[in-house]
């Protein structure tokens, strides 16, 4: 199965509407007030979250509180992996009115015994079967060496690009877990007939990979993620990350074609949608350097100049 996994898909670049996102069933304006039941039930990891469920009976998970990284980094990373034609969840910056949650959630409480959370998101599911396996899901880095062209899977220009990709995001949270494998046409006879991998958890990106994956330094940090190199000072091409200590990525090698192929996809960018990007996220209500309250609030500029030099580094760089 992971010999015939696709890691990307075609996509118009150049007309990606990032403000709006993905249009996916069940997807929510920019900004929308969506409106939900609390549900009593634990979810994985330690930033703030719950879930909760719609007047039409399906579920929610939301992100939320403006201290939390995540709110921001999943919905920056997962809307440049949707335009650049890589896998990605689907999410959307709402504001949730959730019915029964409970105060220890420190929402705004509203009158009626409601709270309103803002800033959140929500996500949608790409779609496809999700690939179990007997130990647990998910896929690591090191199994993109075990994709073969011959037998239909991703060429090696693919795969170095998503790693790529990975590390210009300092992908930071990389255990398995957090990497999906789906099924883009269904499960037939207990066979995946069309295997394709995404990283699912995108949070911990936009600031500098770090051994514990702290929010702080690791999620939506404009300082740290500025002033941390793509590239390794050494010989050849060496991605510029180090492995955190539940991660699967680290250094990864990447050849010409692959730093050529994300490359293009990058420039494919206009200024426009970097705008787009960043003020959809709502970076400017995330501070500069995340545990220095007096690093300010940068504008929207700021995060697009950031972006526009990393791509950069990128460019200009020779892996051949």
């Amino acid at each position: 199965m992971l010999a015939r996994a696709q890691v990307w898909q075609q996509a118009d670049v150049r007309s990606a509407d990032l403000l709006t996102g993905p249009v996916v069933e069940g997807r929510f304006a920019r900004n929308a007030t969506v409106t939900c039941d609390y549900i009593d039930k634990k979810l994985a990891g330690m930033t703030p979250k719950f879930a909760c469920k719609l007047p039409d009976g399906s579920e929610l998970k939301v992100k939320y509180g403006g201290a939390n990284g995540e709110v921001y980094g999943e919905l920056l990373a997962t809307r440049l992996l949707w335009a650049l034609g890589f896998g990605a969840d689907a999410m959307y910056p709402v504001n949730v009115v959730c019915h029964g949650c409970p105060r220890k959630l420190a929402g705004i409480e509203r009158p009626g015994g409601d709270y309103r959370f803002d800033p959140a998101v929500v996500e949608r599911k790409m779609a496809g079967t999700e690939w179990p396996s007997k130990d647990q899901s998910g896929w690591s880095w090191k199994e993109l060496a075990e994709i073969e062209p011959a037998r239909g899977g991703a060429p090696r220009a693919q795969r170095d690009a998503l790693a790529l990709l990975a590390v210009f995001l300092q992908h930071s949270d990389s255990k398995p877990q957090q990497q999906r494998i789906l099924c883009l046409g269904g499960v037939h006879e207990e066979t995946c007939n069309q295997p394709f991998l995404m990283i699912s958890d995108l949070g911990l990106t936009f600031g500098a990979a770090s051994k514990s994956n702290d929010n702080d330094p690791s999620s939506v940090n404009l300082q740290r993620w500025r002033s941390t190199p793509v590239w390794r000072a050494e010989p050849g091409c060496v991605g510029n990350i180090e492995k955190s200590f539940s991660g699967t990525l680290a250094r990864p090698v990447i050849g010409e074609e692959g730093r050529r192929f994300l490359a293009d996809l990058l420039q494919q960018l206009s200024d426009a949608q970097l705008n787009d990007l960043f003020e959809v996220a709502r970076v400017n209500l995330r501070v500069r350097e995340p545990g220095h309250a007096l690093s300010g609030f940068p504008s929207i500029d700021e995060w697009v100049s950031a972006f526009k030099q990393k791509r950069q580094e990128i460019l200009s760089k020779s892996c051949a």
